[in-house]
């Protein structure tokens, strides 16, 4: 029971620092981060995770996905499981596609675990996930929250 309040109490509280505590871009989303750390692998796992959950509220085909990545190996495997999944992406705000979707992500560490949020204008979806050298593995439902 402990160990369950004490793991709903970090969340909660990531959740909050990674709202709370991370700089904005010019489209009103936090600027992606990710730390270089993580294994390929991980990022890889939690990439096509969090990407699947993104389908299922933004599916492909509805516009073009305006990611600017941040060098790490996240950025990169979150790019590479966008296009796999059947999404456009583009890393330039001036792309010719009127249906641009900017998504940003943030990942962070707390306490042992790895917290994933991705960012859409109207969406944000977080999950936190537990990592090895050879993937990650969810360790909480997926947090979904809706912007009117």
């Amino acid at each position: 029971m402990f160990s369950l309040l004490r793991f709903t109490l970090g969340i909660t509280l990531a959740g909050a620092f990674l709202g709370g505590c991370q700089a904005m871009n010019a489209d009103g989303l936090v600027t992606s981060s990710a730390p270089p750390e993580i294994s390929g692998p991980a990022a890889s796992a939690i990439a096509g995770d969090m990407v699947s959950r993104l389908a299922e509220h933004v599916g492909p085909g509805t516009g073009t996905i305006l990611l600017k990545p941040d060098g790490s190996p996240f950025g990169g495997a979150l790019e590479g499981s966008l296009k796999t999944w059947g999404y456009a992406v583009v890393s330039d705000q001036d792309a010719k596609d009127e249906k641009l979707i900017a998504l940003a992500y943030v990942i962070d560490s707390h306490d042992g675990q790895v917290l994933a949020r991705l960012s859409t204008g109207s969406i944000d979806l977080g999950r936190a996930y537990t990592t090895t050298a050879t993937g990650a593995a969810p360790v909480s439902p997926l947090s979904v929250m809706r912007r009117g």
